[in-house]
């Protein structure tokens, strides 16, 4: 395999499971909103981080699609979630 090659699907392996951890929140929604408050603090952070990964990736050089695609979903779900969690 070329060495190009091995990295894009590399990067799309990254941004696919990125995706899925911030889908995951779902489930800490709906127990937040059933009445099973979680903690708010982790889900805030990880929204601040994904929001900086989107920025990075829109101000790049060349816009960076995956890394905005893959953190796109934590900031809104991240938001979700810690807003929820109250």
């Amino acid at each position: 395999m070329h060495k190009r090659t091995g990295y894009i699907i590399l990067g799309r392996v990254a941004s696919f499971i990125s995706v899925l951890m911030y889908v995951s929140y779902i489930a800490q929604i709906m127990s937040n909103l059933s009445g099973h408050k979680g903690n708010p603090v982790q889900p805030f952070v990880a929204a601040i981080n994904a929001m900086l990964w989107v920025i990075y990736g829109w101000y790049a050089v060349k816009r960076d699609w995956p890394i905005i695609i893959a953190n796109a979903p934590g900031v809104v779900l991240g938001i979700i979630t810690g807003i929820t969690s109250f």
